[in-house]
């Protein structure tokens, strides 16, 4: 999930944890009064805000122009796409009828402070599917790229500079360079700034629940709970389902014997591009060609999360039934988890990048972020969970695959892999 670092594997974690409890502790105490410490908050929010622009537009870039510079095995990249798409939407049609039939978070909207998180954009307006469209991927001014609320034209928008940044090949070496250096220095900034986040979430959270009182306390905990039964479903039903139609029982038999280091090592870790190197080797002793697992789980790092999606669900039904909106869809959830995983995972720090996405395209208060990221904190370790079995599973579908295309008369491993002009 969110794949940001810290000395200590759990340490910011705890951290982020520790200070959303005090700020809860002291909102219960102290009620209306705790707003006294909201500015700190604020502070927090006003500067990720400023940063989140420079670093998706940074990061998105440099991701694709490194993807279309490379020279990676066209068949298995179309296939793992394909494998990835059908697992994220699994995951993200089985949490959102999960919080349809147990309906875990209630409904907050009556006891909202007037005039604050006032729904506003596309969570405001009837538009049309078309109107839909246009606004959430495009605007009409170059200027408005640079907001927060505009992440999605400036996730489009620097996907077509990286990549036409990699076809200019030599000319675009210099610009490429700028673009990786301003994706360092963005990380750089988001990482010291985030060693503030557990004391400033804190002093936002004690605001939220001095005002609002204890209940969405009880949300978040339904909400953890409702991910490790979508976690636990996954891990041991779908991922077994998705083995035997890799391979049969046979595969499944291997993919059980040989799971659990990546699982521990992502559970010890926090981090699915920590458990790389595990997963590989995992994949590899399944029986899956060293070239594809070699190839699909780096790919499904950057670009298939599992876990994500659920997280990301969760938060979008959490923000829809605190606010009053109830008028979107199983399809619009699910889309929306979809873009946000997708843009999230091309970030290597993820901050509140993913939170201020859907904010951005539910049209709702940006503010509304820091209430949502508690949601990422506490369902970290499922998630991670389930990003990297989730690229185990999808590294044995598309060798699977592969060896479906190569039966069907241009040879055998090395048609499939044959690297691309």
């Amino acid at each position: 999930m969110m794949e940001r670092r810290f000395p200590g594997n759990y340490g910011m974690t705890l951290l982020l944890l520790l200070g959303v409890l005090c700020g809860a502790l002291c909102g219960s105490f102290f009620g209306p009064a705790a707003s006294v410490v909201k500015p700190a908050g604020e502070l927090f929010l006003n500067l990720m805000f400023v940063i989140v622009v420079p670093l998706v537009f940074f990061s998105i870039a440099t991701s694709m122009c490194r993807m279309t510079s490379e020279k990676t095995v066209g068949i298995v990249i179309c296939w793992s796409l394909v494998v990835f798409l059908c697992l994220s939407v699994i995951a993200g049609a089985l949490t959102w009828i999960a919080c349809r039939t147990f309906n875990p978070l209630g409904q907050f909207a009556t006891r909202i402070p007037p005039g604050r998180l006032e729904p506003t954009g596309l969570a405001a307006a009837g538009a049309s599917a078309a109107d839909i469209a246009v606004s959430l991927f495009t605007v009409d001014d170059f200027p408005k790229l640079f907001s927060k609320g505009s992440l999605l034209p400036l996730i489009v928008f620097a996907a077509m500079v990286g990549v036409s940044t990699s076809l200019c090949r030599d000319k675009g070496k210099p610009f490429a360079a700028f673009l990786a250096s301003g994706m360092e220095v963005s990380i750089r900034f988001v990482k010291i700034l985030m060693y503030a986040a557990p004391l400033c979430l804190g002093c936002y959270f004690a605001d939220l629940v001095g005002n609002l009182g204890g209940q969405v306390i009880g949300g978040y905990l339904k909400a953890l709970l409702l991910c490790l039964g979508v976690t636990a479903v996954i891990y041991f039903g779908f991922s077994t389902l998705y083995a035997m139609a890799a391979g049969g029982p046979k595969a499944v038999g291997r993919f059980w014997k040989n799971i659990l280091p990546p699982s521990l090592m992502s559970v010890s870790t926090c981090s699915s591009a920590a458990s790389i190197p595990s997963a590989i080797e995992a994949t590899l002793a399944m029986g899956v060609r060293k070239e594809i697992a070699e190839s699909v789980i780096p790919f499904g790092v950057n670009l298939h999360k599992d876990g994500s999606v659920v997280s990301a669900v969760l938060k979008i039904v959490f923000a829809t039934a605190f606010l009053g909106l109830s008028d979107y869809s199983g399809v619009e959830v699910v889309g929306i988890a979809l873009v946000t995983s997708l843009a999230v995972g091309a970030i290597p720090v993820g901050g509140m990048t993913g939170e201020i996405l859907i904010c951005s395209i539910l049209g709702i208060d940006p503010e509304f972020a820091a209430t949502l990221v508690v949601i990422s904190t506490i369902v970290d370790i499922p998630a991670t969970l389930l990003n990297t079995t989730g690229n185990i599973s999808s590294a044995l579908l598309v060798d699977r695959l592969c060896n479906g295309s190569r039966t069907q008369g241009e040879g055998g491993a090395g048609h499939c892999l044959q690297r691309q002009p």
